[in-house]
């Protein structure tokens, strides 16, 4: 085999696809009608996104990447200022809010710029491609199949509900990867690159004007980690071209 042939994985939400974007669509929709209903308490929105984010940061620190934890996030945080302010829950009010947290699920798949070009580039290099994305498998498969990436990855793609430094060392045991010729490309700090670094891999980190705050950690880079940052998904087979070029001569 071709030791100028890497192993390149890659994360699927918002760093090949949009993501983020659909849950802020939705908790925008989520401010204003808590805040309409809470109008007479002077509850204010980043009241209520400072308390939504918690709560949906601790349900996926114990459940990992289910489909329900959002949507019971915003029914948790609608009953923490319900209780606050001594408002009676009403029923068919959380029974809304949990459609409208579903709903994030419905939305039309998009890819990030560059996502064809990109996976083009690198499969026709003759790297190999494999996907890794948390979520349910349901959820997930929809967006594969919408995206058509079975192209690029066939059967070579892990969706994980719980994504972790334990989730990736399975991937990469269960396939027998050649650390140093394995890279992780993702735009989560928490689950991408710092599961990657740990595991010696080669690892980049694509990096968004505006990220959840569930996937900003900070990162403990040891001496012999190869860690690059990039701003386009676009600028990935240059980097690892370049790379290869370095260490070769």
């Amino acid at each position: 085999m071709n030791s100028m042939n890497q192993h390149i994985i890659f994360d699927m939400d918002d760093t090949l696809i949009h993501c983020n974007k659909y849950f802020d669509l939705i908790l925008a929709a989520y401010f204003e009608q808590i805040t309409d209903w809470f109008r007479d308490y002077g509850v204010t929105t980043e009241e209520v996104r400072s308390k939504q984010i918690e709560i949906d940061v601790e349900g996926i620190n114990k459940l990992g990447f289910a489909s329900s934890n959002f949507p019971e996030s915003l029914i948790a945080t609608y009953r923490f200022f319900s209780k606050r302010h001594r408002r009676t829950p009403v029923t068919s009010e959380e029974q809304e809010l949990y459609q409208l947290g579903l709903s994030v699920y419905d939305q039309e798949v998009e890819a990030y710029p560059g996502m064809v070009e990109t996976l083009n580039a690198l499969q026709e290099s003759g790297h190999h491609l494999y996907l890794y994305t948390g979520g349910e498998t349901k959820i997930q498969q929809r967006k594969i199949q919408q995206m058509k990436l079975f192209q690029y990855f066939d059967d070579r793609i892990y969706i994980r509900q719980h994504k972790n430094i334990h989730a990736l060392e399975e991937i990469l045991q269960m396939r027998s990867f050649e650390r140093t010729r394995t890279w992780m490309v993702g735009n989560s700090l928490r689950t991408d690159v710092m599961p990657a670094l740990t595991a010696g891999i080669n690892t980049i980190y694509l990096k968004q004007e505006t990220e959840w705050q569930y996937n900003m950690v900070e990162l403990k880079k040891q001496p012999h980690n190869i860690l690059y940052t990039v701003e386009a998904l676009t600028e990935v087979p240059e980097i690892i071209t370049s790379h290869l070029t370095q260490t070769s001569l």
